[in-house]
């Protein structure tokens, strides 16, 4: 698929909001998604070439009834649609279901051609879910450097227990032996999940922590799914296509040298 722009950048890409945000204040959304998305996309470098010219976020307040997700269109092939899922006023589940999907568009999932599959559609989503942990983090601090909106000073607070919550949703982070042994015994059912679910979100907080020693290893989240088959690919040729494209596009290759070593048979 052609690419959008030769010079189109995720952080500066223009943001628009579209749905259902009940009766928030559309400019209090923006501001917090500008601010997620600076937070979530800073310390490491935008390698991809595959970057989308505009966002759009699109609310969708049913409850559950639409997930998050991005959303496959064909009519606007400059433009990411991101969908959310969220309450009144609820700024660290929209950071976090935002952070989550922004990840997905990082890795190159948002043309209409980027639907996932198994038997590694797992390592897309245990990367961007702890990429939206990790951002969670940081844009806390930074609200409380800055409040992102008046009146809410303090909410920096609300948004590290909203991500103690999460990580601890995922259950305990120290598998039996190893993570190594742990991926081998359960890899079968592993790579039949698609989706966040089943063992493999008990790797996020590896790659939470890993990621936390040195946040520019996410540049290598830009060289993902630059191949064909994308995630329908065996592991190990899979993992061997995106350390080729992280030689091809630059980044440092390390977390996908991390991956490759928490998968190692």
């Amino acid at each position: 698929m052609p690419l959008s722009s030769s010079d189109a950048q995720l952080s500066s890409a223009q943001m628009e909001l579209a749905g259902n945000w009940s009766v928030s204040s559309r400019g209090n959304v923006l501001k917090v998604v500008e601010a997620a998305r600076a937070a979530c996309l800073s310390g490491f470098q935008l390698f991809s070439d595959r970057q989308p010219a505009k966002l759009v976020i699109d609310g969708h307040n049913d409850g559950g009834i639409t997930p998050p997700s991005i959303w496959w269109h064909t009519d606007r092939p400059d433009t990411a649609c991101i969908i959310v899922d969220v309450g009144e006023n609820d700024w660290s589940r929209l950071a976090y279901q935002f952070g989550h999907e922004l990840g997905h568009v990082l890795c190159n999932s948002w043309q209409s051609d980027a639907k996932s599959a198994p038997p590694c559609q797992w390592v897309e989503e245990v990367l961007v879910e702890a990429f939206s942990i990790h951002g969670l983090d940081k844009l806390a601090t930074n609200w409380a450097l800055s409040p992102v909106i008046a009146g809410a000073p303090r909410f920096s607070e609300a948004i590290r227990e909203y991500r103690l919550r999460v990580l601890m949703q995922h259950g305990d982070p120290t598998p039996v032996n190893s993570p190594t042994n742990w991926f081998k015994e359960n890899r079968r059912e592993i790579e039949s999940q698609s989706g966040l679910s089943g063992p493999a979100v008990k790797l996020v907080c590896y790659i939470v922590e890993e990621i936390g020693e040195c946040e520019s290893i996410l540049g290598d989240l830009g060289a993902l799914n630059r191949w064909p088959a994308r995630s329908a690919t065996p592991l190990e040729e899979y993992l061997s296509l995106w350390e080729a494209s992280c030689r091809e596009l630059g980044t440092s290759g390390a977390l996908a040298q991390f991956m490759r070593n928490l998968t190692a048979n």
